[in-house]
Parts: structure tokens; sequence; C-alpha cells
């Protein structure tokens, strides 16, 4: 179905109609859902384990985020380093700050400690000992299982593509200066085919690119300066210096992590991968949450709710007050925890469902609550220029 989606050119018919209301929902939701697992791993420590080990498991976890943090910093922390090894700290800062707390219970009284750690595979056969061979014999099922297959496959080509494109949309952004073109129907095209080799090989299908793929340009950007002739007739010998943010758009950190990943995957490195402990992957799902957080609009308007009005800036002459923005901001996080508390349920597979159909609730209805000047100001189109709002773009 992706692959179809891709020869279809979907995402000029369909990202067309998506305002920044859905998106922002959207990677509001991924940050949510991040802060719950970690949650529940620490959960899990808390059953398993000592009360001296979860103490510890909440230390990991921090340690994990905050370092993490720290270094995904060090783009700023210029002149301290050379910038190419800036750009490595904040590139890798999650994978640093792992292998870091990954050695830290084995350091002195630490190492006394029981605690939980990753399961892996000891050796190279399926994990279930229900199956003998990694492929699944698909040829095999009834015809009536293959066709009730299509509904879940629906949903996930919902999920995966939805969930593609507003983080290609986030990560070239327009603070980003991307000076290459989008490449959205090759990149559903082998998104289609990872998850037709995960059906094959019957694992579950991963695609999660927020905040991954938002988080690997900001590690990426840097300062680029840029000469030009000052505006006049009269020459001027020192030409004037501009200064833009821009990212580094190459492909060899694509290919570190997907060498990285590779080599984890392997029998002798996978056991290098089992001394993980889930305090760690605990904290990894704070980092990812907090970076995903860190850049969605929703954030920053949430606290201009907690914000006197007169420390405010100043908005349009058309709108009366601030209430109709703050309005429009709770809405937007009254939805995103209905949506949550959907995927805790047993209705958790439509969820995706949910978010499109925040697309023509968005166009048809929101604005008959919210005048037409609000609207315009707190929301726009995610793929183009423009707001619903405007009456040429509308009706485009």
């Amino acid at each position: 179905m992706l692959c179809l989606l891709a020869l279809l050119d979907a995402h000029d018919w369909t990202m067309l109609y998506v305002t920044n209301f859905s998106t922002e929902v959207f990677s509001l939701l991924n940050s949510i859902i991040y802060f719950h697992k970690a949650i529940q791993e620490l959960q899990r420590a808390h059953d398993s384990s000592s009360f001296a080990s979860f103490l510890y498991s909440i230390i990991g976890a921090i340690g994990t985020f905050i370092v993490a943090v720290i270094l995904s910093t060090a783009e700023r922390w210029k002149p301290l380093l050379h910038r190419y090894v800036r750009m490595g700290l904040a590139e890798y800062a999650a994978a640093i700050s792992i292998v870091i707390f990954i050695g830290m219970p084995h350091v002195g009284e630490l190492a006394n400690l029981d605690r939980q750690t990753l399961p892996v595979s000891t050796s190279f056969t399926p994990t279930s000992q229900d199956r003998q061979i990694f492929f699944v014999e698909f040829w095999h099922l009834p015809l009536r299982w293959i066709f009730a297959a299509i509904v879940p496959g629906m949903i996930i080509t919902m999920l995966f593509f939805f969930d593609h494109e507003v983080s290609s949309i986030i990560c070239t952004g327009k603070r980003y200066n991307t000076k290459k073109p989008t490449g959205y129907a090759w990149d559903i095209v082998l998104l289609g085919i990872t998850t037709a080799m995960c059906g094959i090989l019957g694992i579950p299908p991963a695609n999660g690119l927020l905040p991954q793929a938002p988080l690997h340009s900001e590690s990426l950007l840097h300062v680029a300066k840029s000469a030009s002739d000052p505006p006049g007739d009269e020459a001027i010998e020192v030409p004037e210096v501009t200064e833009t943010r821009e990212v580094y758009e190459q492909r060899w950190s694509h290919l570190l992590h997907a060498c990285g990943i590779l080599l984890f995957i392997s029998p002798p490195f996978m056991h290098v991968l089992g001394l993980t402990p889930t305090s760690v992957l605990a904290g990894l799902f704070i980092f990812m949450g907090q970076q995903s957080l860190s850049v969605n609009p929703i954030l920053y308007r949430t606290f201009d709710i907690l914000t006197p009005f007169s420390e405010l800036p100043a908005l349009p002459s058309s709108i009366r007050n601030y209430w109709s923005v703050h309005a429009y901001t709770a809405a937007q996080i009254m939805v995103t925890v209905g949506i949550f508390i959907v995927t805790l349920t047993k209705a958790a597979p439509v969820f995706p469902v949910i978010i499109i159909v925040l697309v023509p609730v968005r166009l048809l209805f929101m604005r008959k609550i919210w005048s037409i000047d609000t609207l315009r100001y707190v929301d726009a189109w995610a793929c183009r220029d423009g707001t619903p709002e405007d009456g040429e773009n509308f009706v485009e």
C-alpha cells in the first residue's frame, strides 16, 4: 500500500490539505507516548528488582537524559573543541550518553546491584520457540486471514505515511534552509519495502521518525557566512558578510547510522547490546520525548497561557486578546490527551484514523468556532505557504 501511495504521488494530493494543527497534535502525541514508555520501563524495574536497584534505575534514566541533553548543545560550545568534534558530540549525544550509562553499573559497588537488561538472542535462530525458520510461511495461511489482514494493513499504512510526512516536513522546515529538493515518494517506497520485509520475517514493522529526523537536522545546523556587495553606487572595499543557519546536507551521517544498526544486530555485538540496562532505555525515551516537545509550538503557546497578558507580545489589531489563542492551544492539548487515552485501550489500533480525521475537522468545522483572524495567526498550511483562511489558497 505504501508503494502504491508513492506511485500515485500521494504527498501532493494528501498533505496539501494538512495544516500545522494536525502535525503539532501528532508531534505532541509522540512526545507523550515516549514519556509514558519511560514510566513503563521504570515501573517494570520497580516490580522485578530490589529497591536499591530501582533507585539506581531512576538515577540511570535521569542521568542518560541529562548527559544527552548537554551533549546535544555541543554546537553552541564554540570556541571549545574543533567544530567537527562539536558536530559529532551533538549528532551522537544520545549514543554517547547510552554508552556511558551502560558502563556505569559495572563500576565499584554498583556492580553488585541486580538490574534488568535488554533481552537479546544468543544464537542466530528465531526468538520464538514456535518457529524453526525466519520467514513466515504466508503461503500456507488461509485465504480469509490474508483478506482480513488488509484492515490492519491500511491502518499501519495511514500511520506510517502520516508519521513520515510530518517528520519530513519538520526536518526540512524553513529554519533549516535546505537546498536539495525533498524526495517524499522515494522515501515512501523504501518504507514500503522495509515494512514488507518485516511482514515476511514476522516481526513488528518499525518506523518512528519523530523526533529522530528533526533531531538529526538540529545536530547538522551550522552558521554559514556569505559575502555580498552592499547596495549603492560607491565601491566599498569590505563587502557585507551575512550569516545564516543552514544544514550540512550530506549522506555520511545516515550511512553511519545504518552501519551502526547493522553492526549491533550481528551476533558478536548483540551481546554488547544485551548489557544495556532498561533504565538507560527509559532515559533515551525521555530524551526523545523532550527533543520532540522542544520544537513543538504547542509548548510555547502553553507557556503563553501561564504568562500575564501584559508580558505577552502584541497581537495583530484584528485579534482582540489572547483568549481565543489560548482556547485554540487548550483544544490541541485536549485532543492530544484524548487520542493518547485511546492508545491505552483496545481501540488503540485505530488512533491513526483519528489523526487523519483531524484534517477535515480543522478545515470544515474549526472556522465556525474561531475567527478567521485567530486561525490565520496560529495555524498555516504544513507543506505550502499561506493558511486555509487565505481565500485564494483555501479554494485551491
